[in-house]
């Protein structure tokens, strides 16, 4: 799958977990961790997120770890 990205930092837990989940499921991903990327954070604030993670699937925003929503998105 294509096109798939999660904006983490590196201290949070929720992000390990989707990373993960989508790791386990053969998911290729693009990483942005805010806590080294500045441009990741602004580009994660004008989306209108102050927190981690997000997981965008298919143009799908998908903010913490929801591994209901991470699957149905993955099929």
């Amino acid at each position: 799958m294509n096109n798939v990205v999660v904006y983490s930092s590196s201290t949070c837990p929720y992000c390990t977990l989707v990373k993960d989940f989508l790791d386990s499921k053969g998911v290729n991903y693009i990483e942005k961790n805010i806590s080294v990327d500045i441009e990741a954070r602004k580009e994660l604030m004008k989306m209108g997120h102050m927190g981690v993670p997000v997981t965008i699937i298919k143009g799908t925003e998908i903010v913490g770890f929801n591994k209901d929503e991470l699957e149905s998105l993955i099929k």
